[in-house]
């Protein structure tokens, strides 16, 4: 699947993880959809709400320690200049759940989940992942 394709598809915001995505499981969504393997698939349905999220991130040592444990594990390396694809810590918009959240490079924008729905914005990313191939 292409990065275009995958962000065609009608994805809706769930903070469980099942029958939907929040922000940080979009990502690993994503991941999957190019690996085969899904970083998040132990958290799915594991918390429900905004609190529960956040003491996952919180126990990792924050959204950076959370998705880099997540991803190095299924082939991404930390990289400094970010292409489409690529999955990233973001610092959010205004109105976004979090501080930090997780997005994927999609030309000079970054997508994201967001409660309506994805959305993309032009945003300084905090970290960045790619899969080395």
């Amino acid at each position: 699947m292409t990065l275009h394709e995958f962000l065609a598809l009608p994805h809706r915001f769930r903070w469980s993880g099942l029958g939907g995505d929040n922000c940080i499981t979009w990502c690993a969504t994503w991941a999957s959809e190019i690996t085969g393997i899904d970083p998040a698939e132990d958290l799915r349905g594991t918390f429900s709400d905004a609190a529960g999220a956040d003491k996952i991130i919180s126990a990792a040592g924050g959204v950076v320690s959370f998705m880099d444990g997540r991803l190095k594990p299924i082939g991404f390396v930390r990289v400094d200049d970010p292409h489409d694809g690529d999955i990233a810590a973001v610092k959010a918009p205004a109105g976004i759940h979090g501080d930090i959240i997780g997005a994927i490079r999609f030309g000079p924008l970054w997508a994201m989940m967001a409660p309506a729905g994805v959305i993309a914005r032009k945003l300084e990313h905090v970290a960045a992942w790619r899969l080395n191939v």
